[in-house]
């Protein structure tokens, strides 16, 4: 079938809007109709050239929300009209890392996902009879997508499909990080970095864990007032001198737990800082650049603060992700307002363009 598709054809160069041709789903997979996709820093950090593992010429786009319209040989997990979320971190259920509770890190299709196949290493996508790679496994600045059944998260056909699509990346992240990862515990402090998507979401993540006190840090006051709206009880402008700040707040301990959310490796050091001495939890969220170092010193950690990473917030997709969007329906979580802005899939280089700007908490893509 024809569909528009929006083509990373060079790196640092604007996506192309074009037709493409995507190829009918083989089997374990299954045909999305795309409804609508965020516009991710991730994204972004592709296009720009700046990931050491981008390629190119590809169907950039990962954070998708649409609805099954036909599904291949051997799916018995989705039926056409399901409403989905699209999965770059799938969930197979049945190997090593998807049997354990400790982690979401499914291996199933990997190796094959990060070259920019789908699992059988062939690409449903093509362009005058030449493939063009998938991106993350999703490809979802297009109308369509061929995905694997294991990367789709069936939804509550309730749920507003633009804002369902910010769960398939950025906002499960940061809800994950503080439910999943850290297991925030009930009446502790917590502090976060970073108030864009991905940190608004550990601010609603602590909150809906039962922290007392949430302190939000970033360099915007507009997205401070997010922060206080999503749940942070103290905020403060990100600086040299925000460590000591977060410890005189705690009594001169730092906060039990702490998220950074921008990808700085600076501030990635401040996290680890404001960890309470003696069992202080720093989550890094953020993706630094590359070759780029977090510099700890030693006594930090042998003072009893410890450092974790979180991907994808540690949410197992297929079982976790309708978990967070039931948690939306029942009004716990206020997505409505990390929706900024709404653009047809031809205004995909603005969405980059406005969130450059740090203009607005997400942008979403609507395909019709």
């Amino acid at each position: 079938m024809k569909i528009r598709a929006a083509v990373l054809e060079e790196f640092g160069k604007p996506l192309v809007v074009q037709t493409v041709d995507l190829a009918e789903p083989r089997a374990g997979e299954a045909l999305v109709r795309i409804e609508a996709c965020g516009v991710c820093h991730t994204d972004l950090y592709t296009a720009s050239g700046a990931d050491p593992t981008g390629y190119t010429a590809c169907v950039l786009g990962h954070e998708g929300a649409g609805v099954v319209e036909r599904v291949g040989d051997g799916v018995t997990s989705l039926v056409p009209g399901d409403h989905v979320i699209t999965l770059f971190a799938p969930e197979c259920g049945e190997c090593l890392h998807c049997r354990s509770p400790r982690t979401n890190r499914c291996i199933a299709i990997r190796e094959q996902q990060g070259l920019g196949y789908l699992p059988d290493g062939t690409s449903r996508l093509s362009r005058a009879g030449e493939p063009l790679r998938h991106f993350m496994g999703t490809s979802t600045f297009a109308e369509y997508a061929v995905l694997p059944a294991i990367a789709l998260a069936k939804i509550s056909p309730e749920a507003p499909l633009d804002g369902a699509s910010i769960f398939a990346c950025g906002l499960s992240t940061g809800l994950g990080a503080a439910m999943f990862t850290a297991k925030v515990e009930e009446g502790s402090t917590v502090a976060v970095f970073g108030c864009g998507l991905v940190g608004l979401g550990a601010v609603a993540g602590a909150r809906l864990q039962g922290a007392e006190r949430i302190i939000a840090v970033d360099l915007a006051e507009g997205r401070l007032a997010m922060a206080r709206a999503h749940g942070a009880t103290d905020t403060m402008l990100a600086g040299e001198d925000v460590v000591q700040a977060i410890r005189d707040l705690t009594g001169g301990y730092g906060a039990d737990y702490t998220f950074e959310a921008t990808g700085n490796v600076g501030v990635m050091r401040q996290a680890v800082e404001a960890a309470r001495e003696a069992w202080g939890l720093a989550t890094m969220i953020g993706v630094a650049g590359k070759g780029e170092l977090l510099e700890v010193i030693p006594r930090f950690l042998i003072t009893g603060r410890r450092v974790t990473g979180s991907s994808f917030g540690g949410v197992k997709g297929r079982t976790q992700v309708p978990l967070l969007v039931d948690r939306w329906l029942a009004g716990e979580i206020d997505v409505a307002s990390m929706l900024s802005h709404r653009l047809p899939l031809e205004g995909v280089n603005e969405a980059f363009v406005l969130m450059e700007r740090q203009d607005g908490i997400r942008t979403i893509l609507e395909m019709r």
